[in-house]
């Protein structure tokens, strides 16, 4: 059976049981058709010597390596790049002795796990494919910078079988940076089962309308405050809704104090704080639209989600959301525009029934276990079939 061996510089770990979990994802995925080995090597400020983690999470063998690092603020980088690259060597080895060597090796994220990859393709001729999650080539952020990461990146992608951005739009973003690849193609963020299975509850007749809000709450991402104040102004118009917030994050008590300001009643607006993902979805099932306010954003699984429970999006036209929000499925509006977001939301309740919540979960189907899973694996073995004839 196929085996892949994953490298990403984000997985959740034992601080951080939420980092780049959207990896773990995949390789869930992945692992319903074939051997899947995660590699994960962390700077670990609490150990004094490599310590080695080997699990299996959902099928899927999972092999940390924490390693120490200088605290002394003029020795941290080099001894954290140093105890990086001799913890791949550590690590290497024991996917070698334990999982075996791979014939495809993933690339999550550029650009220090794409230069391992590159590096195992030339020593041992595997080829590797790197999956683009990070936002930071979009004009919005602009935080591709550095002249030694510009041109190791461009290397990497050039060596690499194939790139795989989770949206067009990021893709664009790579190219216009100059990272030039021949095979250049969309990988989707995985949407758990759970989402495409849960009932969904019909607003009753008097019932009021149900908005929902699931994010962060990082405030220069997200324009939480924005949404809020569109709830004010639309609670002028109308009182037949209410808005549901859900997640925590560095401005969460920032939003809940600002809602006091604009004083909005508790029964029209409510804030759950952090859920477990099975909550989540009770949430998607139990709402009627789900707003989302980013002022930027690359392809957010909350989109995902929502469209997996049949719900209708109201979204800001950025990054790879339009790519996900189709007429049928929803609306855009330009980030910042607090004035139509309150208008969209306002012929929302209005005109709720035109949305077909079927059409939308089935537009979804994209972004399950078995479609992702199935696109990577024959992504895979088109790679290495041309490599065994070879040898």
């Amino acid at each position: 059976m196929l085996k892949v061996l994953y490298l990403s510089p984000w997985y959740p770990h034992r601080y951080d049981a939420m980092l780049g979990l959207f990896v773990r994802k995949h390789a869930e995925a992945v692992s319903r058709y074939c051997n899947v080995c995660v590699l994960y090597l962390f700077a670990d400020e609490k150990v004094e010597n490599y310590e080695v983690v080997d699990q299996v999470t959902n099928g899927v063998r999972e092999l940390y390596v924490y390693y120490p690092f200088s605290k002394f603020p003029v020795l941290r980088q080099l001894t954290k790049a140093f105890g990086f690259f001799r913890a791949f060597i550590k690590g290497y080895a024991l996917v070698e002795e334990r999982f075996g060597r791979p014939d495809v090796t993933q690339a999550n994220v550029l650009t220090r796990c794409g230069v391992l990859s590159y590096l195992l393709q030339k020593r041992w001729d595997i080829p590797y494919v790197v999956v683009e999650h990070w936002s930071r080539y979009l004009p919005s952020k602009n935080e591709y910078k550095g002249f030694v990461r510009k041109r190791v990146s461009e290397l990497v992608v050039r060596n690499a079988s194939c790139m795989l951005p989770v949206t067009e739009h990021l893709a664009d973003a790579m190219r216009r940076h100059g990272l030039r690849n021949d095979h250049y193609r969309v990988v989707h963020n995985v949407v758990d089962d759970f989402f495409f299975t849960a009932e969904k509850h019909p607003l009753a007749r008097g019932d009021r309308f149900r908005f929902l809000h699931v994010s962060c709450f990082s405030e220069p991402d997200k324009n939480v405050c924005g949404i809020l104040r569109a709830v004010k102004r639309l609670s002028e118009k109308r009182t037949d809704f209410s808005m549901t917030m859900v997640g925590v994050g560095p401005d969460y008590e920032m939003a809940r104090n600002y809602a006091k300001e604009l004083c909005l009643p508790d029964d029209l607006l409510s804030f759950l704080g952090e859920l477990p993902p099975t909550e989540v979805c009770r949430c998607f099932a139990e709402t009627d639209v789900f707003v989302l306010f980013s002022n930027t954003e690359n392809a957010p699984v909350v989109i995902s989600e929502a469209l997996a429970t049949g719900t209708p999006v109201i979204s800001t036209d950025v990054g790879g959301v339009p790519e996900m929000v189709d007429v049928e499925s929803g609306c855009l509006v330009h980030p910042g525009d607090e004035e139509a977001l309150c208008d969209r939301m306002d012929w929302m309740i209005d005109h709720y029934d035109s949305f077909n919540v079927s059409y939308i979960r089935e537009k979804a189907s994209c972004y399950g276990y078995d479609a992702v899973g199935s696109f990577l694996v024959s992504l895979y073995e088109g790679l290495v079939l041309p490599r065994e004839k070879r040898l």
